[in-house]
């Protein structure tokens, strides 16, 4: 186990919730997910499930979910505050987005893929690979299904689909969106060791890396009519690109690509000290 740091930050930067609170571990879930028994769920996660599917309804079921996504964006604009800061990181970087690119995010909040999605890439399509289990979660499913979810298969034949998938997106120019912290924790201000998959796609792809940390505000004025009272306000933080170096080995490169994302992440969040190192003690 990790000896954990404790959480230092800049002067004015809010903590909605002591780092205390949280647990030791960092992969320990704490958000649960309300699945059905994958025998008896909507899919079966294996070389039969879409992952590409190009159909007439999953596209019309897509746009509407954008009109959805587009409606909630402004709710987070009001009852969560939210403000987007360090677009400029991303002038310049043009001709490098042309094949793609991999946004990266802390996971602290259920609807942080749709803000990340409409501040950033709104008018691309992303894949975001995630846990199988939330696509048979009937609460959520609309949601993770048509902003772009693909599944990680469950199987070894899955598998090949899953990555034949991946590969077809990348080929489209489409985006990609990973939370490295790989389990969400509400209102979490420090910066979780990451799991390496987001790392090896970008250089496995060749494609930038946007690095976006979630921050917070203390709840004030008028934004004390929107939302509950006992709630932060967000910041959503876009972080200059980071290239991959395909040149370099893979493993060596995976780990530079992880080390500077995590560093610039935490420095955006304005930490002076993260309790946290980037690389986890056991790798999914």
């Amino acid at each position: 186990m990790f000896f954990r740091k404790e959480l230092v930050v800049k002067p004015g930067v809010f903590v909605p919730i002591p780092e205390s609170a949280f647990p030791e571990d960092p992969t320990q879930r704490l958000v649960k997910v309300l699945v059905e028994d994958s025998s008896k769920g909507r899919f079966q996660f294996d070389e039969n499930y879409p992952y590409i599917d190009e159909s007439f309804s999953y596209r019309w079921r897509a746009t509407v979910h954008g009109i959805v996504r587009r409606c909630l964006h402004f709710y987070d604009r009001f009852a969560l505050g939210l403000r987007i800061r360090g677009k400029e990181n991303l002038k310049g970087y043009r001709k490098a987005f042309k094949g793609g690119a991999m946004i990266v995010c802390n996971h602290v909040f259920r609807h942080d893929a749709s803000i990340a999605y409409t501040a950033l890439c709104s008018n691309k399509n992303l894949r975001i690979p995630m846990f199988a289990k939330h696509f048979n979660n009937p609460k959520d499913y609309f949601f993770i299904r048509y902003v772009g979810g693909i599944p990680i298969a469950e199987t070894r034949a899955g598998l090949v689909k899953f990555n034949e998938a991946l590969d077809y997106y990348h080929s489209k120019g489409d985006w990609f969106l990973i939370f490295p912290e790989a389990v969400r924790w509400d209102y979490h201000t420090s910066i979780r060791p990451f799991q390496k998959g987001a790392f090896n796609m970008a250089y496995k792809y060749d494609i930038p890396i946007i690095p976006c940390v979630i921050s917070y505000r203390e709840r004030k004025g008028i934004f004390k009519l929107f939302g509950p009272k006992d709630k932060p306000l967000f910041t959503l933080n876009v972080c200059k690109p980071v290239l991959p170096d395909v040149s370099v080995p893979r493993r060596v490169e995976v780990e530079r690509l992880r080390e500077v994302t995590h560093a610039s992440m935490v420095e955006a969040a304005g930490i002076l000290q993260n309790p946290w190192p980037a690389k986890p003690e056991v790798e999914n």
